[in-house]
């Protein structure tokens, strides 16, 4: 039996001033998150890659380093990713993040944010999640967007913006 590949379209971005999707993913811990337990609040939402990986170490880094920074400004950040919660547990230890990384093994939510799209790296082509962050004020409305995001300097840029 010959398999025929299912095309993938991918789901534009989210924009500016659009209302964020509800999501419910489990945390590090296992409990489950939603979109719903930050009203009210800022959230500082950023999708990366991969657990562990040099960019994404630095960028998870830049946030503990700045965490004091981005709770004075009254936000909260949330990381979200692919890997496993087991994983996440990992880097956080590891590391000594302070917030919160939401697992998304079924990309469901990755897609719906429209970060997961069609990479190339060294000739190749796959599908991975675009390193991207948004802003969501307390009522849900993305206020901002960074995309695809150069790790250097990004944590700057959002304090700037909160």
């Amino acid at each position: 039996m010959v398999q025929i590949p299912i095309p993938f379209f991918e789901v534009p971005m989210l924009k500016e001033g659009q209302k964020a999707p509800d999501f419910k993913l489990d945390d590090q811990t296992g409990k489950p998150v939603s979109l719903k337990d930050f009203k009210g609040k800022t959230l500082v939402l950023y999708f990366y890659p991969k657990d562990m990986t040099p960019g994404c170490t630095q960028e998870a880094c830049d946030f503990r380093d700045n965490w004091i920074a981005v709770k004075k400004k009254g936000a909260i950040v949330v990381g979200v990713s692919a890997d496993p919660v087991l994983k996440h547990q990992s880097f956080i230890k590891k590391y000594e993040l302070p917030f919160i990384l939401l697992s998304d093994e079924k990309k469901e939510m990755l897609k719906e944010y429209g970060v997961w799209k069609k990479k190339k790296f060294m000739g190749r082509e796959f599908m991975g999640i675009v390193r991207t962050t948004m802003i969501i004020d307390g009522t849900g409305k993305i206020k901002k967007i960074w995309s695809p995001v150069s790790v250097k300097e990004h944590v700057k840029e959002v304090l700037e913006n909160l």
